[in-house]
């Protein structure tokens, strides 16, 4: 049975109770306060301290201090009035009415108060979360901004080189003109020349003539029949002939691959260009494409994708139809995140590796799936998907390129579920 403590003190002003009770060897651990507007009571082991106040007070502001084996109380008054005495002198049933009463009051306020906490961390989770949504749409349009950006350079490239190799072009056809102008300019002074001897043997030949016949020549006669005719003047004829460059019979040749590869060799041919900067502290043997080529493959195996696109752009430069270059510097610019450039080269080694036959058929599934990864990290998961569904129609066999098309399907479908 916890025993009574009945040796307080305690003080008052207009506005306030100060109330000291000793506790032996009280600790905040160990002592339990309950306090109402009209209730005080301290449950420490084994004692028991409680109160009915004569009049009430603000339980919220008012304070314990627990210490040196004594709760020191200041309970501030709603009224500001001088009390008569501390504790009410009421019965054993209006004291358990009262204890009822306040256990209530504090059951009302705690529930109130959890309300509140939830109703403030709905709030604050409510906030966070837009918060959340503001970054989130932030750092979209970020990447959004981002990827207009690339495709806004990524065209300007592409139409920067078309306009070079356009312009290229043009001088090979300006200088093409004016090495043909030179050679008739040549041939028309060949055949003047040729033209004025020819009028001088003929004007020669008639002075003679005349001379012997005036004298009365016995040789006139003879050398009438000597005189030779002046020669023709020099032309050309052109033949044509119909080129047979495979040595096949008519009926087995397919005319339209013949053309086709003959256009692609001579489209090569025409690309090989040698005088390049770049070219002149290299050795001879260094200036091939398939030279540079194995340069870049070594320097991709040791991670060097800088040096090795540089390799490829050197050899694109001196031939630009070898689909493998392209390929290889695609592969670089995945590694790399340039993904708009992976496209463009993966696009442009489909473009070369025509027509689709059984030689090119690996290059060609290599060219769809990287383009299609690409397109892929780009967020462009349809695009993405048909890329790999080509690579799938060259290798249908091929399990990796299978489970990559099936997890692209996977995403799309749960964008599309997302979306609804």
């Amino acid at each position: 049975m916890p025993l009574q403590v009945s040796n307080y003190s305690w003080q008052q002003t207009s506005t306030a109770v100060f109330i000291s009770v000793p506790l032996r060897g009280v600790s905040v651990r160990d002592a339990d306060v309950f306090c109402t507007e009209n209730y005080l009571k301290v449950n420490c082991p084994p004692f028991l301290f409680e109160v009915f106040l004569y009049a009430p007070i603000d339980d919220e502001s008012s304070k314990a201090k627990i210490g040196n084996n004594t709760v020191v109380f200041t309970l501030h008054k709603k009224e500001a009035a001088m009390w008569e005495t501390l504790s009410l002198s009421v019965d054993k049933e209006m004291m358990q009415k009262i204890r009822e009463k306040s256990i209530l009051q504090a059951q009302e306020r705690a529930k109130e108060a959890m309300e509140a906490k939830a109703v403030a961390r709905r709030e604050d989770q409510k906030y966070t979360l837009n918060v959340m949504m503001k970054i989130e749409e932030e750092e979209r349009k970020k990447i959004e901004d981002m990827k207009e950006n690339e495709r806004i350079k990524a065209t300007k490239e592409l139409e920067a080189w078309k306009e070079c190799q356009r312009k290229a072009e043009e001088l090979k056809i300006i200088q093409r003109e004016e090495k043909l102008y030179h050679q008739e300019k040549q041939m028309e002074e060949k055949r003047k020349k040729l033209k004025h001897k020819c009028l001088t043997g003929n004007s020669a030949s008639k002075n003679f003539a005349t001379k012997g016949r005036n004298s009365g020549n016995i040789f006139f006669e003879k050398l009438k029949e000597d005189n030779i005719p002046a020669p023709r003047s020099v032309g050309s004829i052109k033949i044509s002939f119909t080129p047979r460059v495979f040595p096949t019979a008519l009926r087995e040749s397919q005319v339209a691959e013949e053309e086709e590869w003959l256009h692609k060799q001579a489209e090569a041919r025409r690309a090989m260009n040698t005088d390049i900067p770049e070219l002149y502290d290299l050795k001879e043997e260094e200036k091939n494409p398939e030279w540079l080529k194995d340069k870049g493959n070594r320097l991709f195996a040791t991670e060097n994708y800088l040096a090795a696109i540089n390799a490829y752009n050197l050899a694109i430069r001196l031939n630009n139809r070898i689909p493998l270059l392209y390929l290889n510097r695609a592969a670089c610019h995945l590694k790399l995140k340039n993904l708009h450039k992976a496209i463009e080269d993966s696009s442009k080694a489909l473009e070369i590796l025509t027509p689709p036959v059984a030689d090119n058929a690996n290059a060609r599934m290599k060219a769809h799936i990287r383009r299609g990864t690409a397109f892929c990290q780009l967020e462009l998961y349809v695009e993405g998907l048909q890329d790999y569904e080509a690579a799938l129609k060259i290798d249908p066999s091929n399990k990796i390129v299978q489970n990559d098309a099936e997890k692209i399907r996977n995403i799309i479908q749960g964008t599309e579920l997302e979306s609804k």
